[in-house]
């Protein structure tokens, strides 16, 4: 597997799961690619606003 890849558990309620599922199967990605977008969109928000958050050369 990539070293660049993270494995994350997310505990959310299954009713809201198979909503968001729904939506990424509209949107044509699985739900990790879904996920993973959102993630993209908010840090790349967040850091019009405030900067590139800048980070240590680390696999954490």
């Amino acid at each position: 597997m990539d070293d660049n890849i993270l494995r994350f558990s997310l505990r959310i309620n299954r009713k809201l799961f198979q909503k968001f599922r729904y939506i990424a199967e509209y949107e044509g990605r699985s739900a990790n690619k879904e996920i993973e977008q959102y993630i993209k969109k908010r840090v790349q928000d967040f850091e019009k606003k405030h900067g590139e958050i800048q980070q240590e050369d680390s696999k954490k």
